[in-house]
């Protein structure tokens, strides 16, 4: 695989107590995973192609060094880990993917990619059933490998409605959790945040329909995606989180109510309560007070806190993120999106190499098709 180099982003994080991750995203690009061979591209598409690549691996380097850790509490985490400073084995007591190899993906990367998969064949739609049929049938090849890396219970749930009968279009009326999000980075490259007939809004609306057509599932894939969007227009971090959070104010209609929190009010409290924390107080304050679970609610804004402190150093943000304890893997894979998406050249290109060839992913075709989708035409007016 291959990806490019562009200026990284200019946003000082408040965790200043270490240099940023410059000097060792730098230190060795021999063969640089990131290198796109954008030298024929006009600057604005090889900066764009840049930061498509810089998603999508921020997205599956995040899985994977949370992997590890997955679902365990930061005292087992230290127990069996000490402190996570790279990728690492999954011991055999891991509970979601116990003696996985360094570098492996999950669930978060896999169905983003999925999700990729449908985007290009639809020509930017995601077709409901299909979107069922394919994460069913991405369980059943779980299943069939011994895999206890399954489907998260909002698409559980759903998804056993569809295999009964029901209408894929009214099954995610009760999904909460962070399912959409996760899977979300691929509409956040294909559509552009504020374009004529907003279909970014349309995208990430039927990216959730099936599992999580909730107000706080389009919340959280709403973030994500309008995150990476704004990234990939050249945003830094900062910048990327605030257009993310003026996107999902301007959409208030989106999904069903439930008794639940709002997803972006919490996040804007998260982000407000983080100001000024470093190292273990802010993982504390994450832990207690805005929440590491798989609820929307809580670990997107954790996943948002994250990018905003660690804006700079993304591999020490996604070791923090995967230390925290909870739903690891799919914290980092989203803040790991945003990070990649917004200073690519940061990322660690030997870590970044060592997932890419453990799980066999090309991200450069894929970019590409997503891309194209990007430019294409204003798609208003095509509804589920």
């Amino acid at each position: 695989m291959a990806g490019a180099g562009i200026p990284a982003s200019t946003l000082v994080s408040t965790q200043d107590d270490t240099q940023d991750d410059s000097v060792t995203a730098a230190a060795s690009r021999p063969h640089d995973p990131l290198d796109g061979s954008v030298s024929s591209r006009p600057a604005a598409a090889a900066s764009m192609y840049k930061r498509a690549l810089g998603a999508l691996a921020g997205l599956a380097l995040g899985d994977a060094l949370g992997m590890p850790t997955q679902s365990m509490s930061p005292e087992q985490i230290r127990q069996h880990y000490n402190t996570i400073t790279g990728l690492h084995d999954a011991v055999a007591e891991q509970p979601i993917a116990p003696s996985m190899p360094a570098g492996s993906i999950t669930d978060d990367t896999e169905q983003a990619f999925l999700l990729a998969g449908l985007l290009v064949e639809g020509d930017g739609r995601i077709d409901p059933l299909r979107l069922a049929e394919a994460l069913l049938s991405w369980e059943d090849d779980m299943r069939s490998r011994g895999s206890l890396d399954l489907l998260g219970p909002s698409t559980k749930r759903a998804l056993e409605r569809v295999r009964t009968g029901a209408d894929p279009r009214r099954t995610g009326r009760e999904g909460t959790t962070n399912g959409a999000a996760m899977r979300v980075t691929p509409v956040g490259i294909a559509f552009r945040l504020g374009t004529t007939g907003d279909g970014l809004a349309q995208a990430v609306h039927e990216s959730c329909l099936v599992t999580h057509d909730t107000r706080q599932g389009f919340e959280a894939a709403g973030l994500i995606a309008a995150a990476v969007s704004a990234a990939i227009d050249g945003a830094d971090a900062a910048s990327a989180l605030e257009a993310a959070l003026s996107f999902v104010s301007a959409h208030p209609e989106e999904g069903h109510w439930t008794e639940k929190a709002s997803v972006a009010a919490r996040a804007r409290l998260a982000l407000e309560t983080s100001r000024g924390l470093q190292g273990d107080a802010l993982a504390e304050h994450l832990r207690t007070c805005v929440g590491t679970s798989v609820e929307s609610a809580e670990s997107v804004p954790c996943a948002l806190v994250i990018v905003h402190e660690f804006a700079r150093r993304p591999l020490a943000g996604l070791c923090f993120a995967a230390e925290l304890g909870g739903d690891t893997d799919t914290i980092a894979a989203m803040a790991g999106a945003i990070l990649g998406a917004s200073a690519p050249d940061l990322l660690p290109v030997e870590l970044v190499d060592q997932v890419l060839e453990r799980s066999g992913l090309d991200l450069g075709p894929l970019c590409e098709a997503l891309l194209a989708i990007r430019s294409a035409p204003s798609r208003l007016g095509r509804h589920v």
